[in-house]
């Protein structure tokens, strides 16, 4: 009777009945029934007879897992783009945080419903805790899933600017009618012993818009009497870049730095642009193509980056020797290279050339691109986004991120990737045949739009002992030989690398 009258009084049905009757009022029963409520959400409500609170918590429950699994399994090029998305990037920080507050709000609900009769200072201090866990189980994932959209979006607005430079984005069209999209690789020595930033590692990375296939065009950073963009800068080298005196000779690789400690030859362009800008036109017309962005790594940085993503793997021909003294070695073999290691792989020019090294650049960057998978990614964050903020700069507009989102991904999923090098003997530096560089660069860019497979030999991108040419030469065209010509085919990486 006296149960009755308790009922009677109003009491939410579960909440006073005795032990007995339901088996789960003691404190095990009732960690159970929440965890299993942290679990599926309205459990506890379910078993406490409010019906309408637990079915409406499972049907939100479901729904949030359903939406999660179709996202991922169905959409996931689509929510690859918005997570480059910084608009995009503070919503889900914020979803996150509320997911995981109401995720230990319905745990701790579900603890109070369920909770044990017995509230002596023990069960209640037991309970507590476990409850206090179990929230942060649940809730630790979401919190550690929003740090990282938001290191995302911190790294993101220090790298790409947003703006489109000047160029309205149309979402629908991206490219805005481009076939190809250009955009200048620039590796560069800047340090602490050293002074201005001189460009040792050039690539113009020419991609195909509609199926990624991509063709990688190399200029020497030792080429010489190349001609500057029309402008102020023509003006003042009207026979080809001689330099800034004695200590700079004019090589393709003090193009970047001269703009920066001469901005009159880049009138109205802002300081942290115009080695880029410099750099983008002289590119533009040795080539014959319009060069769209740039992305700069610094050389130190690089290596930061390798050890952030915990080496890189890569198969060694021969020991590789660096340092003033050939202190230095990078022992020959299959293995994971460090930062420094990997630097040096692509930066030693002992007992070889400047165009072996070009080679092994490829072939890094190649490594490097494969195996940044998400898994790895993921665990490395925060390490990996703070050496990408030391290390890398660049022009492309935030908006354009998902665009290239989109491309990379079909880079990845089986593209095409060749690599052709303008060096000896194809190409002498001294006195380069630039009506070849550029009938080159149509053809290779053709073949990649036609869908040609390239041929892996013997190109001089993929050889090993290619030597310079002597400078001197009275001959407008004696930078190439016809067995040179003939041997002019972009290489595929994957042939022309080491596994």
């Amino acid at each position: 009777m006296a149960w009755k009258a308790v009922r009677g009084r109003g009491t939410a049905p579960g909440e006073n009945q005795p032990p007995d009757a339901t088996g789960a009022r003691g404190l095990p029963g009732a960690l159970g029934l929440t965890l299993a409520s942290g679990l599926l959400w309205g459990v506890a409500h379910l078993w406490a007879g409010r019906r309408v609170a637990g079915i409406l918590l499972m049907a939100l429950y479901t729904a949030l897992v359903t939406v999660t699994v179709v996202a991922v399994t169905l959409f996931r090029p689509e929510l690859t783009g918005l997570a480059v998305q910084s608009d995009w990037l503070t919503r889900i920080t914020a979803g996150l945080l509320t997911l995981g507050i109401v995720w230990a709000a319905v745990v701790i609900r579900s603890y109070q419903i369920a909770r044990p009769f017995d509230r002596t200072a023990f069960t209640r201090t037991v309970g507590a805790t476990a409850v206090a866990v179990l929230c942060v189980l649940v809730s630790l994932p979401l919190v550690w899933a929003a740090h990282l959209a938001q290191v995302s979006n911190d790294t993101l607005s220090s790298i790409f600017q947003a703006g489109g430079n000047g160029r309205e984005i149309d979402r629908k069209d991206p490219w805005n009618g481009q076939r190809r999209v250009n955009v200048l690789l620039l590796g560069g020595d800047a340090g602490p012993n050293r002074v201005g930033v001189r460009t040792d590692s050039m690539t113009l990375a020419s991609v195909d818009t509609h199926t990624g296939d991509t063709v990688l065009l190399s200029l020497p950073r030792n080429l010489e009497s190349f001609p500057m963009p029309p402008g102020p800068a023509r003006d003042r080298f009207p026979y080809g870049f001689t330099g800034d005196g004695p200590q700079t000779p004019g090589l393709l690789n003090e193009v970047y730095e001269y703009a920066e400690n001469h901005p009159d030859v880049v009138p109205g362009v802002p300081k942290k642009q115009r080695g880029p800008e410099l750099i983008k036109g002289t590119f533009a017309g040795i080539l014959g193509v319009p060069v769209d962005y740039y992305i700069l790594v610094d050389m130190q940085g690089f290596a930061d980056l390798i050890d952030a993503m915990g080496g890189v793997r890569l198969t060694v021909p021969e020991d590789i020797v660096y340092g003033r003294l050939g202190e230095g070695r990078v022992k020959a073999g299959t293995r994971t290279l460090s930062g420094k290691e990997a630097l040096w792989y692509g930066r030693s020019r002992t007992n070889s050339d400047d165009y072996v090294r070009m080679g092994r650049q490829k072939c890094l960057l190649r490594a490097v691109a494969r195996q940044a998978d998400p898994q790895r990614v993921l665990t490395r964050f925060d390490q990996l986004a703070e050496a990408a903020r030391r290390a890398v700069s660049t022009d492309i507009p935030a908006e354009l991120l998902p665009a290239f989102v989109k491309l990379s991904s079909r880079m990845r999923d089986g593209a095409t990737i060749n690599s052709l090098q303008f060096v000896p003997p194809l190409i002498s530096t001294g006195n380069p045949d630039f009506d070849l560089i550029k009938s080159l660069t149509a053809k290779a860019i053709a073949a990649s739009e036609k869908g040609a497979t390239a041929t892996p030999s013997p190109s001089p991108s993929s050889s090993r002992s290619a030597t310079p040419r002597p400078h001197a030469s009275s001959s407008p065209h004696a930078s190439s030989s016809p067995d040179a010509r003939d041997q002019a085919k972009p290489v595929s990486l994957d042939e022309s690398c080491p596994s």
